[in-house]
């Protein structure tokens, strides 16, 4: 039976298909093969991150063809286009990582340029490492048109000595071999096998973190997060994303009717039960920003003080992305939050249904141990605390899973950039009880507030884990474990308090109470106060530079422009 044909009357791509005036438009469309009937139907954005740059991306053009299948099956016309990455397992550890945060924000931009500039109708998205997926799912937001999103998929988990390894024993590995606890040999066999085939990193990182807000969210069909980027059944969802953008379309089902604070809400919830990255507390407040909603890191840390840690995923635990997707995937997960009375059963998902009524028929699986019922959790509170106190007033973040201590004091040792800290960890030239701060990390002051997995992976392959914290007002990946508290604001940059600390200050960290301080009196930080000078970083010109001038507090999501509170207008209607 034929589709019901669409009104493009009421539709953006009017502007570019319909009436007299648009035949030197049209013309560009026949140009590439396009029928009459193509011309005339809703057309769907199909985004993708696909590049040669890391095994995060290269499956996505492969999954774009399917998703397009999906389109032209329910009546519409999709036309393909991509954007960049910044993939972190690459740029980190150098001034590369200055550019991953930013591209959150160029993807946003160019996926929305793209989509304002060509008027498409609605859009999927598929994204496959860390900052491309929050970046997708802020263009839907601030675009909000009908929109599904669609994650590429894990890796799946190398084999080294009998065990599954991921790009996090890599890295933790390095320590080793400057230790002399691992030889040239076997750090050389292990590079070679972490990361066997294509998908984002395995653990629950940013990427598999985020792709489990995008279910929870429900901006992506349930169980889409699930499948690595290899399998076949990730083409399937691919296809079914396609078909699910054009039931929106017909129901006009927006993504801000979707992302509202309960789903917020939700989201930090399972970010917090599958111990999650740090990193979901700067992309949450960044995506409600685009729905003109307040939901900053201090609201995402009250969800996460009040939510049971029940998935044993790696980097604090034993099993990977794989593992969760052979039990069922984050409905497995869902339901097990739902059950326990800490999900929102009443949001609106993609699928045109609730989020209850999606996990309906979905049953918890007992003869497993990757994920727990909430009523017996790994810990009793989730897996990310947030922290305040005269060091951090706007705020911070630490990563508790796994962790067997929740305070900490030492002394300070303060650098003033990853490097100096790095090359410290390297040559020993710390003890045990320090605090290492690396500072003028921030958003402004680094500019692009970089991840510091390179320290604090060599740092534990040394064996000093859990015998050294670390604070910085930059970030921290997803893979790192330890107490390391990131997103310390305000940042050294515009005179927060961790740009006044000194060697030898004595810092406290409190996670059960939520604190972070350093000794030091109100007087005395405001006599370092006036002494202090702002400190100019290397990149005056540029991408960058342009970042540092418009980005905000970490606090509020680190965004660069006044969001939809400030709209008089959104694109989907124009």
């Amino acid at each position: 039976m034929a589709n019901k044909p669409f009104d493009k009357s009421k539709l953006p791509s009017r502007h570019v298909t319909m009436g007299a005036s648009r035949a030197p438009h049209r013309s560009y469309y026949h140009a590439m093969g396009m029928t009459e009937e193509e011309i005339a139907q809703p057309f769907v954005g199909v985004a993708t991150c696909w590049n040669e740059a890391a095994p995060c991306n290269i499956s996505l053009s492969r999954q774009a063809q399917s998703v397009k299948k999906g389109v032209k099956a329910e009546g519409g016309t999709p036309r393909e286009f991509t954007t960049i990455t910044v993939t972190d397992g690459i740029a980190m550890g150098h001034a590369g990582m200055k550019s991953s945060l930013v591209s959150r924000e160029v993807i946003a931009d160019s996926v929305e340029l793209t989509m304002r500039g060509h008027c498409y109708d609605a859009m999927v998205g598929l994204a496959g490492c860390d900052k491309s997926l929050p970046g997708m799912m802020m263009s839907m937001l601030r675009l909000n048109v009908p929109s599904v999103f669609m994650y590429g998929g894990s890796i799946l988990p190398g084999k080294f000595k009998g065990k599954d390894v991921t790009v996090q024993d890599v890295f933790e590995a390095v320590g080793k071999h400057a230790s002399g606890q691992m030889s040239d040999a076997d750090l050389h066999e292990l590079e070679c096998v972490a990361c066997p085939t294509s998908g984002a990193c395995g653990g629950q990182f940013t990427a598999n973190t985020m792709a489990c807000v995008s279910e929870a969210i429900g901006l992506a069909l349930p169980g889409s997060a699930g499948a690595p980027a290899p399998y076949e059944t990730r083409d399937e969802y691919a296809v079914a994303s396609g078909r699910a953008v054009m039931k929106l379309i017909g129901l006009n089902l927006r993504p801000r009717q979707i992302v509202t604070l309960k789903a917020l809400e939700n989201a930090a919830t399972v970010v917090a039960a599958s111990g999650g990255s740090t990193n979901a507390a700067l992309h949450l407040p960044a995506l409600a920003h685009e729905a003109g909603i307040d939901f900053d890191l201090h609201a995402v840390a009250a969800i996460f003080k009040r939510t049971p840690y029940i998935a044993d995923l790696k980097p604090a635990g034993r099993y990977v992305a794989k593992d969760l997707f052979e039990i069922g995937g984050v409905p497995v997960l869902m339901k097990a939050l739902l059950d326990g009375g800490f999900l929102h059963g009443d949001c609106m998902t993609v699928t045109g249904k609730t989020i209850a009524e999606n996990l309906r028929d979905v049953v918890f699986p007992t003869d497993q141990d990757v994920v727990l019922p909430t009523s017996k959790p790994l810990s009793p509170t989730g897996g990310v605390v947030g922290l305040r106190g005269n060091l951090a007033p706007q705020g911070a973040i630490v990563k508790v899973a796994g962790m067997k201590s929740l305070q900490f004091k030492g002394t300070a040792r303060v650098f003033d950039c990853e490097e100096d800290a790095f090359r410290a960890v390297e040559q020993h030239q710390y003890k045990d009880g320090d605090v290492i701060v690396i500072r003028y990390e921030g958003p402004r002051g680094g500019p692009g507030m970089r991840e510091m997995l390179s320290t604090t992976a060599a740092l534990y392959g040394q064996g000093a884990g859990d015998k050294v914290a670390l604070i910085t007002d930059g970030r921290f990946s997803g893979a790192t474990r330890g107490f390391c508290v990131g997103h310390v604001g305000p940042e050294a940059a515009v005179g927060g308090p961790i740009g006044l600390l000194r060697d030898g200050d004595i810092i406290t960290l409190d996670a059960e109470k939520g604190l972070l301080q350093v000794e030091l009196s109100d007087a005395e930080l405001a006599e370092r106060r006036k002494a202090w000078k702002p400190r100019t970083h290397d990149f005056q010109s540029g991408a960058l530079w342009k970042y540092a001038q418009q980005v905000g507090d970490a606090e509020k999501g680190a965004v660069t422009h006044p969001g939809a509170k400030a709209e008089t207008h959104v694109y989907a209607d124009i």
